[in-house]
């Protein structure tokens, strides 16, 4: 636990002084534009918050390191192959010029030198046809990148409420840390743990007041560093089920592959143009009525906070189920399905206005 510790104390004090510096020169480190579709703020707000996630787990783990003589060259080198991936998302947030292509081929490029440097390859699925297909070291290479860029994608589409997709990552790493420490896999459980401490020295001041944002550069940090660290424990720990990781992570991987046939097929529009229909997006406008159409700062802070509970209670829908099949790839297999199947039911009726009235909020 000494590790998340670690974590945690250095990642809250970096984004403090992330925040804090950026109110100084915030023009052009805020984001001031509240017009867009997935815009729920009340007023701008920097949006780098995954410098102090970055440097805060850097430091933990050289500190732990040097306290405990444990070796982390495995993270480090983690961390180093995740610069592309972070360094792309973090011109995003400072330029708002990059686009969802550059970023996305930039954390390909972290899983491939991952892929070489760490071995961190998908060479098992449980899944008909493609085990076959991973058997081929470079078709192997190939998933993997697919998967991990993937993964990192869909924690930036969730990202979009104070403390949503941060509290999410943390509930999937504690998910790592448990099943790596029943596969007596110490190593992996203490990244994980680390993780969970950075994240959560960012989360203190994400939430709920929303002081400061994960931005695209933490985002795509975060999802590359669950990804890689569940290919790891896989590659490490045959017992581990390899739909373990699916399960673990189906919540943002599905809302990802839904708005990408929501977007194509129902509204006819390219599959990278942002809209504000995801679910998250309808969660804030439908159940969270009571402040619609005010003005106050207070209230809509408020607001934008009390949206991301319900996305938790979903993302927990898939992380304890992981957690407790983590071993049995058939079980694990059905209840991917059977999540499909909720986040469709959910949305369906969200949209057409047939939520439960215990589930809407007003005040």
């Amino acid at each position: 636990m000494l590790v998340l510790l670690l974590g945690f104390v250095f990642s809250a004090a970096v984004t403090l002084l992330v925040f804090r510096c950026a109110g100084a020169v915030f023009r052009h480190l805020g984001d001031a534009d509240m017009s867009g579709p997935q815009r729920f703020h009340s007023r701008p707000v920097p949006r780098i918050g995954g410098i102090g996630i970055v440097i805060g787990l850097t430091l933990a783990l050289g500190t732990w390191w040097a306290m405990r003589g444990y070796s982390v060259v495995i993270g480090l080198k983690l961390m180093l192959c995740a610069a592309p991936a972070f360094l792309a998302g973090l011109a995003e947030d400072f330029t708002q010029t990059q686009s969802p292509r550059r970023r996305l081929l930039f954390t390909a490029l972290s899983a491939v030198l991952a892929a070489f440097w760490l071995g961190a390859v998908i060479e098992r699925t449980d899944i008909p046809g493609l085990d076959w297909l991973v058997s081929f070291g470079p078709l192997a290479i190939l998933v993997t990148v697919f998967a991990v860029s993937g993964v990192a994608n869909a924690i930036n589409i969730i990202d979009g409420f104070n403390g949503l997709a941060s509290m999410c990552v943390m509930m999937m790493l504690g998910a790592v840390a448990y099943v790596a420490f029943q596969a007596q896999d110490p190593l992996i459980a203490s990244y994980a743990l680390a993780g969970i401490g950075a994240v959560m020295g960012f989360f203190i001041w994400n939430y709920p007041a929303g002081l400061i944002f994960l931005g695209d550069g933490g985002a795509y940090f975060l999802g590359f560093y669950v990804a890689e660290l569940s290919i790891l424990l896989l590659a490490r720990n045959a017992e581990v089920s390899p739909l373990f990781p699916l399960m673990m992570c189906i919540y943002p991987i599905f809302e990802t592959v839904f708005s990408m046939y929501r977007r194509k097929f129902v509204r006819g529009r390219p599959v990278g143009m942002p809209d504000g229909v995801h679910l998250h997006s309808l969660v804030y406008r439908r159940l969270m009525r009571w402040a619609v159409g005010s003005k106050n700062a207070k209230a809509l802070t408020q607001r934008n906070s009390a949206t991301a509970p319900y996305l938790w209670l979903l993302c927990m829908m898939s992380v304890v189920p992981a957690v407790i099949f983590w071993d049995n790839s058939f079980v694990l297999g059905i209840l991917v399905l059977v999540f499909a199947a909720v986040y469709v039911f959910v949305y369906t009726r969200i949209v057409r206005f047939k939520v439960p009235n215990w589930l809407v909020v007003r005040r």
